[in-house]
């Protein structure tokens, strides 16, 4: 079979392309070390067991007090090297940031420090349960009022709510703020308006609130359209939510006259901070007129998300949210000990008209020591830096690719924190998917493809401040491969991935009519 090379191929189509080889390998599917894995009900049987246990005399006593097992539970038995084999190829066929450079856009993968790690896996805040009385949990209590701290320090705002789990979920709690505080002085708004450039959970979030969502368009360099704006807000416009810098990966020059003439409009201002990592330590929202701002902790400091695994998305807010912000929260009171405020009566200084709760308990523990100690590890200079290295090697990218991916917007200045191509010029009947499939054979994930829907066949590229520029020169190298092969009309691109544990998918088919359950021989 042809090996794959940075200057374009043609593959063979032959068993191979299947994921076979001759020989051998023909019969399990194996490529030398990259061993074929079947599922694990089909390793072990519910009739076995990994383990040797002497059988149990009948009428014997037992301690189990009866709670015995009348059931099978329908598992595979393995034993302790087929369990632990097993998982270890799985894991294998998983591509990782410790693997290689995570293009994602909008999504900020970007590496984690084990020391992150270290201190998340402490005993003192990995084993904390949330039902634990307050006085066993001062360390962890302090380490929430420190990580808000500085968190406010860093956006320039003056309240924060630290329980919402996410961003969409921080996007929640920031207009119902903005909805409390508008039913205080007695004024029913009913629209939220939404740039083009925002992020799809922006629109989302207004509808689920109540409130009916309107468009604003972009201008011809991706940004909002200001007039278009000004045009629009009335006595009926509750907010605005902006995303900035924007799903274009641009920022948003016009940031504090938009916010100015919202608030001569009697509405706030939401800002997405998805993209926060692009202008952290140096650019504070709260300067910018910004009432209400959520933070991916787990985009911005530190932990890569993805896989299901928990986020956190901590709301700051001006001070005409703070009050409004939900319980519980943290503060440190006259005898200097940081408690856990619970209950409305008692919020005497902060969120002093709370709408109510986000969630049960306040956050999510390894998520906070993890920000908190990338925030301290870097310092002020550090997180300044990731801001300037994010940018760097994004601009990187756009100006290493333009000459042959069309860049929409590669006219409207330095980027941000990703680059933004689309896929005019591509052959006959080629699109973005191809290239992104392709791409795996190259040994990369794709980039995040189709969005935003402003630019036909999008491609959005975020390498963040932890690549190297040697990295980013073999990631430049591979995606001019495939693009050169797209722009060509390389029909063998249709049938990509060739080298992956499995073969193109219907993706459609897979979303609508997922498999998510094992029925073995006889299952009904």
């Amino acid at each position: 079979m042809n090996a794959p090379n940075k200057s374009g191929w043609k593959p063979e189509i032959n068993a191979a392309a299947d994921g076979m080889h001759d020989g051998p390998a023909t019969a399990t599917g194996n490529r030398a070390l990259m061993l074929e894995e079947p599922l694990i009900f089909e390793i072990g049987h519910a009739e076995t067991t990994g383990v040797d246990l002497p059988a149990i005399a009948e009428g014997s006593a037992n301690r189990l007090g009866g709670m015995e097992r009348t059931e099978t539970f329908g598992l595979p038995g393995l034993s302790e090297p087929e369990t632990i084999r097993h998982y270890t190829r799985l894991s294998r066929q998983n591509y990782a940031i410790d693997l290689g450079l995570f293009p994602l856009g909008s999504c900020t993968m970007k590496h984690n420090p084990r020391l992150n790690e270290k201190v998340a896996r402490m005993p003192g805040f990995a084993d904390v349960h949330p039902l634990q009385p307050a006085s066993t949990v001062r360390g962890a209590l302090e380490v929430i009022n420190e990580l808000a701290f500085w968190l406010l320090e860093l956006t320039g705002m003056h309240g924060v709510a630290m329980s919402p789990k996410a961003g969409a979920h921080g996007e929640l709690c920031g207009i119902l703020c903005i909805r409390a505080a508008l039913e205080a002085r007695g004024d029913a708004r009913e629209v939220i308006l939404v740039p083009e450039s925002a992020h799809g959970t922006n629109p989302a979030t207004a509808a689920f609130a109540g409130y009916r969502v309107e468009n604003i368009p972009a201008n011809s360099d991706g940004r909002v359209d200001l007039e278009a704006l000004k045009a629009r807000l009335g006595p009926d416009v509750a907010a605005v939510m902006i995303t900035n810098p924007n799903t274009c990966g641009l920022f948003e020059p016009d940031m504090k006259a938009i916010s100015d003439a919202v608030h001569a409009a009697g509405g706030f201002v939401y800002c997405d901070g998805a993209n926060f990592n692009a202008i952290v330590g140096k650019v504070r929202p709260g300067d910018l007129g910004v009432d209400a701002m959520h933070i991916n902790l787990h985009k911005t400091f530190s932990t890569p998300h993805g896989g299901g695994g928990p986020g956190s998305g901590p709301v700051v807010l001006s001070e005409a949210l703070s009050p409004y912000g939900p319980l519980p929260f943290t503060a440190r009171t006259a005898d200097g000990v940081v408690h856990l405020v619970e209950e409305e009566n008692a919020a005497e200084f902060e969120h002093t008209r709370a709408f109510g709760r986000m969630t049960a308990f306040h956050g999510q523990m390894g998520m906070f020591t993890r920000a908190l100690a990338y925030i301290l590890s870097h310092g002020a200079d550090g997180l300044k830096q990731v801001a300037e290295d994010a940018v760097l090697n994004a601009n990187y990218i756009l100006r290493s690719l333009d000459d042959l991916l069309e860049a929409p917007f590669g006219h409207s200045g330095p980027c941000m924190h990703e680059a933004l191509f689309g896929d005019k010029g591509f052959g006959e009947g080629l699109s973005t998917l191809d290239l992104a499939k392709s791409l795996i054979d190259e040994g990369y994930h794709p980039m995040t493809m189709y969005f935003p829907l402003v630019v036909h066949g999008a491609m959005l590229i975020e390498p963040t401040e932890t690549e190297s520029k040697a990295g980013l020169d073999q990631f430049i190298a591979a995606l001019r491969s495939v693009a050169e092969r797209a722009k060509s009309g390389d029909e063998s691109m249709k049938q990509a991935p060739y080298y992956a544990p499995r073969r193109r998918l219907d993706e459609t088919q897979a979303a609508r009519k997922p498999v998510l359950g094992w029925q073995g021989p006889g299952d009904t």
